[in-house]
């Protein structure tokens, strides 16, 4: 049997990249996608095939229209004639105070976090269908409890929830769909003073960052699971249901 293969949006860099290692090691031929880190992206798939032969596809796209996210998912499924699982890994992150919210944040924001998982399960959906497939969406904790100062982005992540447990029904029984959310995984890539992120970890009973590999195995569990589907498996540390600030 041929291996299965995954579509991993946003993929060239940090968890994304991180998880496309680990799941090529477990035998998946890869999609990596990506949009502007065309060099990590190069890099990474040419270190996979270096270590399994044309295992790895390359596809390059902006998610921001519905046009260029069709294209991608049509470039997607024809990488390797098939895809089984999809992996809404793709998300832009960053502030929006109410006074300065515009309509390229909107673009930006809603068109990673909700609009491009939505259309990818809708293209991708034939396929996952004949093949049992599997959609893994990534959400975030303050999809539940909003961040400062990130009103948007926390919409379209909550949005990406109802998305998540909707289309599991809609798309049962052939097709599970699942989200994982992370909390403090890695620093966003903007400057975090050590003040900052001490008290970040004051939220975090565990007291510690967590590890992209976290991530990645409950990843592989869900990719398994097969009766697991419109579930939310939080990957946080203790930090969604924490009642008070440590000393």
């Amino acid at each position: 049997m041929s291996p299965k293969v995954i579509l991993i949006t946003g993929s060239a860099k940090r968890i994304g990249a991180f998880t496309a290692r680990y799941l090529h090691q477990l035998g998946w031929n890869i999609v990596l996608h990506y949009n502007q880190s065309e060099q990590q992206a190069c890099e990474l798939a040419k270190q996979m095939n270096a270590a399994r032969a044309d295992s790895v596809k390359l596809v390059q796209g902006s998610l921001n229209t519905v046009q260029k996210i069709e294209n991608v998912a049509q470039q997607s499924i024809e990488a390797f004639g098939k895809l089984n699982a999809l992996i809404n890994n793709a998300s832009s992150f960053y502030p929006t105070p109410i006074g300065s919210v515009s309509e390229n944040d909107w673009t930006n924001l809603v068109g990673s976090n909700m609009q491009a998982p939505l259309f990818l399960a809708q293209y991708c959906n034939a396929t996952l269908q004949k093949n049992n497939g599997v959609i893994i969406n990534m959400v975030d904790i303050h999809a539940a409890k909003p961040l400062n100062n990130h009103t948007l982005y926390c919409m379209a992540k909550s949005a990406l929830v109802m998305m998540t447990q909707s289309l599991a029904q809609e798309l049962a029984p052939k097709v599970r769909v699942n989200g994982v959310a992370p909390g403090a995984i890695l620093w966003p890539e903007t400057t975090l003073s050590e003040e900052d992120k001490e008290q970040v970890l004051k939220l975090v009973p565990l007291q510690k960052l967590g590890a992209m590999q976290d991530i990645a195995q409950v990843i592989d569990y869900l990719l398994n699971a097969q009766y697991v589907t419109g579930q939310i498996i939080t990957v946080d540390g203790g930090r969604s249901i924490a009642s008070h600030v440590k000393a």
